[in-house]
This record gives C-alpha cells, structure tokens and sequence, in this order.
C-alpha cells in the first residue's frame, strides 16, 4: 500500500520559487497542491511546468495544504509565514527568516504555539562539501570564508550581507559552538545604493575567530571556506566541490614533522533537493530540521550586527 503523499503549496514563484516548484512537484513523498504569486500569470505559468493548480492569494491554500514553501520578498516573509503556522500548516521559509530580529522572533513565537515545523532555507547548509567538512571539524580556532561573485541585476534590492554573507555567517556559527564576544566589520557601497563588498570579523568566548568576505562585485567567482584546527586545516571549494586537508606527519629521526596534505573529491549533491528533502522528512517524521527557525534568527541578529557597524562607520566619515 503506497504511503500517502504529504500535500504542498508554494509561495511566491519568482526565479528562486519556481524551482522550489519544480522539485516538490517532482519529490515520490510530496503532492504539489498549487503555487501562489501575486502576479498570477507567473504563477499560471509555473502552474503549467509542476502540474497543479495556480492562485492569486497565498490565502487560497490554507485548507489545502499541510505544508509550504514560501519564497517571497523578505520584507513579506512575516505576514506570509503567520498565514499558514498561526493555522499549524508546517513552513519552510527562505533565507533570512525576516526583515528584522522582531519580525524572525514573532515567527519563531508562531511556529512554537501552532507546534509547527519552521526551516529557514539556508541552502549551503545541505552543500556536500559543507556537510563533509562540518562532520570532520571538532574544535576550530581559525575560519577564514570567502563569497565573491561578479555583478548580477538580481537580489540588489538588498545589501550584501543579506544576500551572500548570511549563508557564511550560518555556517560559522554552525561550527563554532561558542557565544560571540565582540564583531567588528567593513564594507561600502560600490554599483548600487546598498553595501556590496563587506568584512567581518567575529570574536567569540572560547577565542576562536572567524573572518567573513562577501563582495557582489568580484571579476571572479568564488566560493571558499578554510578551517584551521590544533595540527589540522581543511579548505573547502564549494565550487570545485573539493576538500584539501593539511596536518603533521612524524619524521623519524628529525625535529620537525613534514607537512602531509591530502584532497577529498566530493559527490555533488543539488542542495535545494536535499533541503527540500529534509523539510519533507521533518514534516513526515515530527523531527526538528537542521536549520530551524532559532538557528535562522541568530544567523539574521550577527547579519544585522554587521550591517550595523558598516553603517554606523560610514556615518562617521
């Protein structure tokens, strides 16, 4: 007897939606019920692609649905997620979970009463390489990440650190299992109104450091993440999907050790897949997700954090 299929709506189908579509349209444990956008001929469309049914209101699916996807504008991402967990209808929320930390903990305060699931889509976290590297990390002192991308008219309605810095934020504050003591940051506006290149620096109580780059204004792409523990680094290429480790190796006979490295290719996984994925298995199975909505909240106050002080510099110039 085939087991029943867990039924979804998604809202908001723009260019990231629509793929969110596609994939739960696609997914054996999933019924994809509708798709909602306020501009209905995209939802239409998309409609078209994932076969299921198309609507104007976010609000047509409620009575429908159990769970969600909702890939809206963030300034939105609150009246959208109280829609269907203050109705106890399971959310997957794109990153950030909110506009504001006021806004994230009246999400979280929503998802909490109804029992709801909440998972906040940070995508790296499901990244294979990201995921490898978390398994092999036990006690980091030192995490360098770069997130350099060239120019692209998309997203620039936000600043940099919303839109790119925030994946690495999350996954710092994943691996350094420690509160922050200080954060310190830099950053400007280059091609648009908002920051576009930013630095920070976070400082945490056990004394490891992390030193976060994101610019959107890179001639080249690139997607790194270095770690360096006592008698071991390990470096991720999120684009190579490549792990390099270095370490110690005793020499007989000599004072010093040799510097032994190795490299791990790393099977490509599509992280939006398995994030979707795992949402569909929390719902399935009332797990809490890996990235729930509180882990979504302390990765939005240190992105605010930082913006804070770029901001507050620049009015000092």
């Amino acid at each position: 007897m085939q087991a029943r299929r867990l039924a979804v709506g998604v809202v908001g189908v723009g260019y990231l939606g629509r793929f969110h579509a596609l994939i739960h349209a696609r997914h054996p444990d999933v019924e994809l019920i509708g798709v909602a956008d306020t501009d209905l001929d995209r939802a239409r469309k998309v409609a078209a692609e994932a076969g299921c049914e198309a609507f104007g209101d976010a609000a047509d699916l409620v009575g429908k649905v159990e769970a969600v996807s909702i890939v809206v504008p963030t300034t939105a991402h609150l009246a959208a997620a109280r829609l269907f967990l203050d109705r106890g209808i399971h959310v997957l929320l794109e990153k950030p979970i909110a506009a504001t930390v006021a806004q994230g903990c009246e999400i979280v305060e929503a998802a909490a009463r109804a029992g709801a699931i909440l998972q906040i889509g940070h995508l790296e976290r499901f990244n294979a390489g990201v995921m490898t590297l978390a398994a092999r990390i036990h006690s980091p002192r030192f995490i360098e990440a770069h997130r350099m991308s060239p120019f692209l008219a998309r997203a620039t309605d936000v600043d940099v650190i919303s839109d790119l810095m925030i994946h690495d934020i999350d996954i710092v504050l994943s691996l350094i299992d420690s509160d922050i003591a200080h954060i310190s940051a830099a950053g400007t506006a280059v091609l648009t109104d908002h920051i576009d290149i930013a630095n920070a620096r976070l400082e945490f109580s056990n004394g490891a450091v992390a030193n976060v780059i994101a610019s959107r204004v890179s001639r080249e792409k690139m997607r790194r993440v270095r770690v360096f523990e006592p008698h071991r680094y390990q470096s991720l290429d999120f684009i190579a999907q490549r792990l390099d480790i270095a370490y110690p190796k005793e020499r007989p006979g000599q004072p010093w050790p040799e510097i032994a490295t190795e490299s791990l290719a790393i099977t490509p996984v599509k992280p939006l897949d398995a994030e979707i994925d795992a949402f569909v298995h929390c719902v399935a199975n009332g797990e809490p997700p890996l990235v729930s909505g509180q882990v979504g909240l302390r990765a939005l106050e240190v992105a605010l954090e930082v913006k804070g002080k770029i901001e507050a510099a620049a009015c000092q110039v």
